[in-house]
């Protein structure tokens, strides 16, 4: 999907949406689907999404293949709200924090918010967007022209330098969302 936002894409509010096990709400393009409008229920307006891309688990694990994107937001909540915010929806739709990297039918990250840095919580922007092919593939759907406030790369640079070795595929491209505000 080419962005038709601004090449300075730097003020954006951005979450990763990733799941690899079903939900009740069906398999994890749904849940990711429904996540969506939960947020986007909850007073914050989607301006944005991504293709929906397919991952091996980072770290590498025996675990099901992730689904992933990005979506675009704007909002008037805090940072640290937001993230409240994600946190209730991936309560509701039934996630369970037992492990690191354990799998779930739903994560929802915020990546950057408004092109803030925080060294404390919420950390901004996500401390390993830089590093994970499964988040800079669908960033560079609904943010090209977004730069890391502290290294200034773009989306497109800094997956130049991701390990190889991470496989993210597409999986389907995005479809017009008639519930999404376009701008």
């Amino acid at each position: 999907m080419a962005s038709e936002f601004s090449p300075d894409d730097s003020d954006a509010i951005l979450i990763g949406l990733g799941a690899n096990l079903p939900s009740r709400y069906g398999d994890p393009v749904a849940t990711l689907k429904v996540a969506l409008g939960l947020v986007q229920g909850a007073g914050v307006t989607v301006v944005g999404r991504s293709r929906v891309y397919e991952s091996a688990p980072v770290p590498a694990a025996a675990q099901p293949w992730f689904v992933n994107g990005v979506a675009r937001l704007e909002s008037s909540l805090t940072a640290g709200d937001l993230l409240h915010l994600l946190h209730r929806v991936e309560a509701r739709l039934g996630r369970v924090r037992a492990a690191t990297n354990a799998p779930r039918c739903v994560d929802l990250d915020l990546l950057s918010y408004r092109g803030r840095v925080n060294k404390l919580w919420p950390i901004l922007p996500h401390p390993r967007l830089a590093e994970r092919a499964f988040v800079l593939l669908p960033l560079s759907d609904v943010a090209p022209g977004w730069r890391h406030p502290e290294t200034g790369r773009t989306p497109a640079e800094m997956l130049n330098s991701v390990d190889p070795a991470q496989i993210t595929r597409l999986l389907e491209p995005a479809k017009p969302d008639p519930d999404a505000r376009q701008s």
